[in-house]
């Protein structure tokens, strides 16, 4: 299934509340490569020993400058290791200083940012989010069981951590509410109409389903991959009544099909017989004929043959 555009909803789901425009957009984090920098640091660190170390065997002013410069490089240097954070795939960091978003680490790796930085992990990988099984009505007011299941993946973690307080809870309660807004918006079978149905039509109401969930939770950053129904059903009340009825309509369609075909089959005998001249009938004989056929034709029994021995008048 192709993936929904972000932020745009149909036109057959103009009913879907708008969500606001997102205030903040991910970009990237300044920064560079950790271990260049990481080996930079600990050279530092060691000049700054080394200063302490040749200050401690002077006396002094210069001795004391030695050794508080020695310490004081040192120091910072190892304050700036704490800017080094490990990205694993499919993973990122939003780094944020006092309060303010300072962007977002996608590059895996180890990374060099401000230290002073607070970096949130947020995982960019393929999510499966599967809702329970909800008894809701559908357009037709009966009663039915479904569920569904989202694949979903962070596509703005700027978004997804500062537009809503909880990402993850905002999609699953975004979902279950498309659910049940596609479930009362359909019939679960169409009863011979031309609407669609959640039966009939799974392809199509999964589309739209997608489409209104991927609307729904586009101000978070969340992309929608596919969703599907797990679960369709009528609720247990009115299941076996709705089953009959199912029964009854198939029994229907069958006995249509039956007679559709013994119909052709008819017209193809009497037409052949005319063809070939094999005998001619009158529109009395071709009545019963035709009444004999479709007794055999339809018949739900095996047909027990008569014989006459004398005419069709006697």
């Amino acid at each position: 299934m192709s993936e929904q555009p972000q932020g745009t909803v149909p036109a057959e789901h103009s009913e879907i509340p708008e969500m606001p425009a997102p205030r903040v957009v991910e970009r990237r984090a300044a920064g560079m490569p950790g271990l260049p920098f990481l080996l930079l640091a600990l050279l530092v660190i060691a000049g700054g020993v080394v200063l302490v170390a040749v200050g401690a065997g002077q006396s002094g002013g210069t001795a004391a400058g030695l050794v508080t410069a020695g310490i004081v490089i040192a120091v910072v240097a190892f304050v700036l290791l704490f800017g080094l954070t490990q990205v694993a795939p499919g993973q990122a960091r939003v780094c944020q200083l006092f309060g303010r978003y300072q962007g977002t680490i996608r590059q895996d790796g180890l990374r060099w940012v401000n230290p002073f930085t607070s970096r949130r992990r947020i995982s960019t990988r393929l999510r499966n989010q599967e809702t329970a099984v909800l008894k809701v009505n559908d357009a037709y007011g009966n009663p039915i069981e479904l569920a569904a299941v989202v694949v979903w993946q962070v596509k703005d973690t700027a978004q997804a951590v500062f537009e809503v307080d909880d990402f993850v809870r905002f999609v699953s309660i975004q979902t279950d509410t498309a659910v049940r807004h596609i479930a009362t918006r359909y019939p679960y079978d169409s009863h011979d109409t031309d609407g669609l149905s959640l039966r009939e039509n799974s392809e199509e109401i999964t589309e739209r389903l997608s489409a209104e969930i991927a609307a729904r939770v586009a101000s978070a950053g969340v992309r929608i991959i596919e969703s599907r129904f797990t679960h369709l059903a009528y609720a247990a009340e009115i299941a076996s009544a709705m089953l009959q009825r199912q029964q009854a309509g198939a029994i229907v369609a069958a006995r249509q099909t039956i007679v559709d075909g013994a119909v052709g089959m008819v017209e193809s005998a009497l037409s052949r017989i005319a063809e070939q001249d094999i005998v001619v009938l009158d529109e009395e004989r071709k009545a019963s004929m035709v009444s004999n056929l479709l007794v055999v034709l339809c018949g739900e029994r095996a047909a027990q043959p008569v014989l006459n021995t004398g005419t069709l008048y006697q």
